[in-house]
């Protein structure tokens, strides 16, 4: 007997849409945050997006609003930003949507830690049109430690995404004297330099900041992290410098 695909699902659940986002692939972006994640950052600016459940919504009914805004993707290179959370714990809603999208000209583009099941991943490849990747750290101790899980899935679907020649984007959160040593740094150039091969692959460096604290405040939650300073300007610039001597491409031309 033939094996029965399962459905796309046509709801998901999310925290918040922000319908005029400008910092996730320049241009105008309406992002939509996915609710539910895997992971337990230490630094997590929304500890509230980790359990799944929130507001649940249609596929219909975010790609109206979606298309609301496509004059403005339209004249400024925008588009659709799906973030999280961990958008691809839902990731037959999230197909969904990027295929309506698809048929309607937005630009895709997927905001994810990649820590989901390898085939979950794959499957939204073919209709995303730009990877935000988040790296917290290449080191498998250092990841489990911030993370509270192994990072072997995620390299290996980091890997897989730019063997189908994704256009992908390496967010990495920069925090004083956690990952901004110079083994941290020599590690992501490493990684960027094995998976670089068509040259598609850029970094960018984000510095930590302690804004998310209240809410770890608010949900009762003790972040480890709520002593570490934000980096300085000149720490970010020493950081991102030793990256292009690596011969690492950065996103933007800070300094």
């Amino acid at each position: 007997m033939q094996k029965r695909e399962k459905p796309e699902k046509s709801t998901g659940f999310i925290h918040s849409i922000e319908t005029m986002g400008t910092v996730d692939n320049g241009g105008v972006r309406f992002v939509l945050f996915m609710q539910g994640c895997a992971m337990r950052c230490v630094f997590c600016h929304n500890p509230d997006t980790w359990l799944r459940e929130g507001i649940e919504v249609s596929v219909d009914e975010i790609i109206k609003q979606v298309l609301d805004y496509k004059v403005f993707f339209d004249v400024s290179g925008g588009g659709l930003t799906v973030s999280g959370g961990e958008p691809l714990l839902q990731h037959r809603f999230v197909r969904s949507l990027f295929e309506e999208c698809g048929k309607n000209g937005v630009h895709r583009a997927l905001d994810t830690s990649g820590y989901c099941r390898h085939g979950d991943f794959v499957s939204l490849l073919d209709c995303t049109e730009l990877l935000l990747f988040s790296v917290k750290v290449v080191d498998p101790e250092k990841h489990l430690k911030l993370t509270g899980v192994d990072n072997s899935v995620i390299l290996s679907n980091l890997r897989a995404a730019a063997a189908a020649g994704t256009e992908i984007v390496l967010r990495y959160v920069l925090i004083p004297t956690v990952n901004d040593s110079e083994s941290d740094l020599r590690d992501l150039a490493e990684l960027v330099s094995a998976i670089n091969d068509r040259g598609r692959v850029k970094v960018d460096i984000l510095p930590y900041n302690r804004m998310g604290l209240v809410k770890w405040k608010q949900l009762g939650l003790n972040c480890e992290l709520q002593e570490f300073p934000e980096p300085t300007p000149e720490e970010l610039r020493r950081a991102r410098e030793t990256l292009r001597n690596r011969g690492v491409s950065l996103r933007t031309g800070k300094t």
